[in-house]
């Protein structure tokens, strides 16, 4: 049974674990910030004139930070993919031309599988953009770029296992990848048509996106008759109706229970009124640039299904269906 005194020994150790890995990156960015400014420079402005793609690469640990970081610059404007280094020479290099550019990681900067290739990506007139922990390493030396992270020590007790200094590496990349996006001026909604699924995308869905327009949008004028009000809610299977003014502006609705609480006040003399005399004065409108997740709020909020999308002039140009927001997985 785990007694206080070892748990208390785990979280000691995890704790040490994350100091170490938290020096890293304060190491970083002072050698960053100080003495790798000019080279951080041409890695971005290099990247932005790209004219295809990022081809990411690395073995082992910097392999599986590669492929992440890989995923890191696709999702924020930057064409990226990640190839093992081995399978470079067994028939990926068919997937590069001279108009990618090659980012390779290894710490040590000798990896065998990176070394075998440096010759074929000069062959092809990569450019190759290196992010190590040695200067004078082979990778270093062949780059045209190179950057550098520089960790004294690995998080493990036996300075084996590469902990700080992945970490470090990954740090970098998501560095290079929101320079590169904010250099891109990437916005919010470019984010997003690149996360079309889960709760990235539903967040920012607009009701332009989701609502009904033109002959879809049930509406009379304020003097029709009360057969024409029928025969349009019937029309248009919404159970409502929206009343508008000669000059197109929302007055008002006319539901399904409008009309039937018409009934219980007004009994026979009902079907004499027009549409100016039964409508409710206040239905709950929303724009056509909010977000759909609002007016599953608002319609949740009032426990209605449908709200109407008015201009800003106050004349209806949609509607949106709680069975809409259903359909686009805002619900």
């Amino acid at each position: 049974m785990l007694t206080a005194t070892t748990l208390s020994k785990h979280l000691t150790n995890a704790l040490d674990v994350l100091k170490i890995e938290e020096q890293a990156i304060k190491a970083l960015i002072l050698d960053l910030g100080n003495n790798q400014v000019k080279n951080f420079d041409l890695t971005i402005e290099a990247l932005l004139l790209c004219k295809g793609r990022v081809i990411v690469t690395g073995m082992g640990k910097s392999g599986h930070i590669g492929s992440k970081i890989a995923a890191t610059l696709a999702s924020t404007g930057t064409p990226a993919f990640f190839i093992h280094p081995a399978e470079l020479s067994h028939g990926d290099f068919g997937m590069l031309t001279n108009q990618d550019i090659m980012l390779a990681l290894s710490f040590s900067g000798e990896t065998d599988e990176l070394k075998k290739v440096l010759s074929y990506i000069k062959r092809l007139d990569i450019k190759l953009i290196s992010i190590t922990g040695k200067e004078s390493s082979t990778l270093s030396q062949n780059s045209d770029i190179a950057l550098f992270v520089k960790v004294e020590n690995e998080a493990c007790p036996f300075n084996l296992a590469p902990t700080a200094s992945t970490t470090a590496t990954l740090a970098l990349g998501d560095a290079i990848a929101i320079s590169l996006m904010q250099a891109k001026e990437f916005t919010k909604e470019d984010f997003v048509r690149s996360h079309p699924g889960g709760s990235i995308g539903k967040s920012i869905i607009k009701v332009k996106d989701v609502m009904r327009t033109d002959k879809e949008i049930p509406s009379i004028n304020e003097n029709e008759c009360f057969t024409k009000i029928l025969e349009e809610i019937n029309n248009k299977q919404l159970g409502f109706t929206t009343v508008l003014s000669k000059d197109k502006k929302l007055l008002g609705t006319i539901t399904d229970g409008d009309i039937r609480r018409a009934y219980l006040k007004y009994e026979s003399t009902t079907i004499s009124k027009t549409a100016i005399e039964l409508l409710n004065k206040n239905p709950k409108t929303i724009h056509e640039n909010d977000l759909a997740i609002s007016a599953l709020k608002i319609m949740e909020d009032y426990r209605i299904s449908d709200l109407i999308v008015v201009d800003r002039s106050n004349k209806p140009i949609g509607i949106i269906d709680l069975k809409d927001l259903l359909k686009k997985g805002v619900l």
